[in-house]
């Protein structure tokens, strides 16, 4: 999630994925694939850098160490599947 601040001043936290358009007229206009939109007061640099940073972290995570032992099986000759046919 991406963090915005509306007109008023309050914050709110956007899913990246469901950006569809950013429109920077004087204000920045964000739609949402499901038709929502926003009126945001960062320009479109700032989303769309935040946006960036977001993916970026994300698949930082997905390729650490750490996913990388969760997903190995170290004890394959040991796993034993509790099904019988």
């Amino acid at each position: 999630m991406i963090k915005v601040t509306t007109r008023d001043g309050t914050e709110m936290y956007l899913n990246p994925d469901l950006i569809e358009i950013i429109t920077e007229t004087p204000d920045t206009h964000i739609t949402l694939s499901n038709g929502n939109r926003y009126l945001v007061l960062e320009p479109a640099r700032v989303v769309i850098d935040r946006v960036v940073t977001f993916k970026a972290h994300v698949f930082r995570q997905a390729s650490s160490s750490v996913a990388r032992r969760y997903l190995r099986r170290r004890d394959a000759e040991r796993y034993h599947p509790n099904c019988k046919i």
